[in-house]
């Protein structure tokens, strides 16, 4: 009896860790073998060792699949934010002849399949006589990051209070004092949210990124080749860096956020 009214009272709990724990088993397998000893194999545990995070570009190019991953994240993020933000300004405030159309088709690069996108851009880039490379890459990356940029724009720009910014122009503030005074201020944690996701998004595809890259090796696809024969351990290195980072910055925002609040 007992036991059954303790599961009662933290099944919840129970449920959070068993989901956590299933979520973080993959975390914590890449981490734990960033220190393996193995050589060109990762794929059994040899000895521990510091050699893989004090040489993270030890194994053959690594870093370039990392540096060409990150300027692709970077080029897409920042294009994709810029025109996402816009996109969701516009649908979120105004009123316009196709606006119900544009807003079915935001929808259409999320919901399509990537392996049908991937080889859809690869065809077309071929027929304009476009080689697949880096911008192309960039140019996919861009289409697909844009839906979800002006979804989670749109969302921060609907939560908004209007009476914030008529009590703004009531205060004799003209049209572009309160969007730079009130409003941007207002958006831009859901347009840094939108930018992360992006630039998450950029760094971590593989399909249509290897559809249309060409010789180009990104990061995902430097796991994947080397894969076969065991992920070298300074790629789970560079794998672990990067959730601690993304960890890192989620932290510091809800503490941000939280000051805010405060």
């Amino acid at each position: 009896m007992k036991i059954t009214w303790w599961f009662r009272k933290n099944l919840i709990r129970v449920y959070m860790v068993l989901g956590f724990t299933y979520l973080f088993i993959p975390v914590a397998y890449t981490f734990a073998f960033s220190f393996n000893n193995g050589g060109k194999s990762n794929l059994v545990w040899k000895g521990f060792t510091l050699g893989n995070w004090q040489n993270p570009c030890g194994a053959p190019d690594v870093c370039v699949a990392l540096g060409n991953s990150i300027r692709v994240g970077l080029i897409s993020t920042v294009a994709a934010t810029m025109l996402g933000t816009l996109i969701a300004f516009a649908l979120g405030r105004h009123q316009f002849k196709g606006r119900s159309t544009t807003n079915t088709l935001i929808f259409l690069p999320m919901a399509t399949p990537e392996v049908v996108l991937g080889a859809s851009l690869l065809a077309m880039f071929l027929n304009l006589g476009v080689n697949p490379g880096f911008w192309p890459v960039v140019i996919a990356h861009v289409m697909f990051c844009i839906s979800f940029v002006v979804v989670t724009v749109k969302a921060r720009i609907a939560s908004l209070d209007p009476r914030l910014e008529q009590a703004a122009m009531d205060l004799y503030a003209n049209e572009f004092q309160t969007f730079r005074k009130v409003t941007l201020p207002l958006v831009a944690p859901g347009i840094a949210g939108a930018a992360l996701l992006a630039f998450s998004l950029s760094f971590d595809d593989f399909i249509i990124t290897n559809f249309n890259s060409g010789t180009l090796t990104t990061f995902p696809k430097f796991v994947y080749v080397a894969s076969a024969r065991g992920i070298p351990a300074q790629a789970n290195v560079i794998g672990s860096a990067m959730f601690f980072l993304a960890l890192f910055i989620v932290i510091a925002g809800q503490l941000v956020s939280r000051r805010k609040a405060r």
